[in-house]
């Protein structure tokens, strides 16, 4: 029975791999008719030493920490509050939890188009307009995008905006799979709702929590769609991420062993991080 998923994984996932470490280790010009050339580890120490390429590639990893920094514990905060919020029988309650969880099913491309007017940086634009409304005219238009120290933080907020609601569900199926009989037991012994909440609710969330910090910090260092569409990793490379870097350097510049290069050390990057989360945040396997 395991053997579909098995040729899946071959298929999709290790070949591809094969084929990146391959190509990282030659002159692969996109287009060019001629073969690829050998160059060893040469783009490895293009992308990491060399003063012309390393520059740029390591504010990528950095733009990418920094936006795991940020997005994983606030959107995994958010999405366990709203959890709990939406976790009462109360009426129109699967109402609310569809509002929640619809930026998911919209396309990323969609949504960065629409925050792009949002942060329009006219006078009319939608958060200018809102922001002057609400401080009566004391703030002024901004460029939100267009300014190196507020464009990374606006593609954090949509990310977060967009991506919560997938958090949120998977937290609220772990709620709902604690046994209601836990809390009635804490009540009796005098818990209140805090400590219901210390006691019986994060714990049993543990296994629940590890698994969406490492999914988000994963996606955290795949972010794309948002870069290309509203800032082109600019300005002055604020907002470029090795994803960014890995794409423009295939398509842009040609060079495709440079970019396989690029990901398999983001690869090599996300993989020791999800190694190092899950030896520091170990499941807990008892059942209670």
């Amino acid at each position: 029975m395991a053997t579909p998923a098995l040729i899946g994984l071959i298929v999709f996932v290790a070949a591809p791999f094969v084929l990146a470490i391959w190509l990282s280790l030659h002159h692969v010009k996109l287009g060019s008719p001629r073969p690829p050339n050998f160059l060893e580890l040469e783009q490895y120490r293009r992308i990491l030493l060399d003063p012309q390429f390393a520059g740029q590639f390591r504010r990528a990893l950095i733009n990418n920490g920094v936006f795991a920094g940020v997005v994983v514990p606030v959107q995994t905060a958010l999405a366990l509050g709203l959890a709990l919020i939406l976790n009462r029988p109360l009426r129109a309650m699967p109402l609310f939890r569809t509002f929640v969880f619809m930026p998911v099913v919209f396309p990323m491309a969609l949504v960065a188009v629409v925050w792009r007017l949002i942060y329009d940086r006219a006078p009319d634009g939608v958060l200018n307009d809102l922001l002057s409304v609400l401080t009566f005219g004391h703030l002024t238009a901004h460029d939100w995008l267009g300014d190196p120290a507020t464009a990374l933080p606006a593609i954090m907020l949509l990310s977060i905006w967009q991506g919560v609601g997938f958090q949120m569900v998977i937290i609220l199926a772990g709620l709902q799979s604690i046994p209601a009989e836990l809390y009635e037991a804490a009540q009796m012994d005098g818990a209140g709702r805090w400590q219901r909440f210390r006691v019986v609710t994060l714990p049993g969330l543990r296994n629940t929590l590890i698994f969406v910090v490492m999914v988000t910090t994963m996606l955290s260092f795949r972010l794309f769609d948002q870069v290309y569409i509203l800032t082109q990793g600019g300005p002055g490379n604020s907002t470029t991420t090795a994803m960014y870097e890995a794409v423009s350097t295939t398509f842009d510049g040609g060079d495709v062993g440079r970019a396989a290069a690029m990901t398999v050390v983001l690869f090599v990057i996300v993989l020791a991080l999800t190694i190092l989360q899950r030896r520091v945040l170990r499941e807990d396997r008892v059942i209670q």
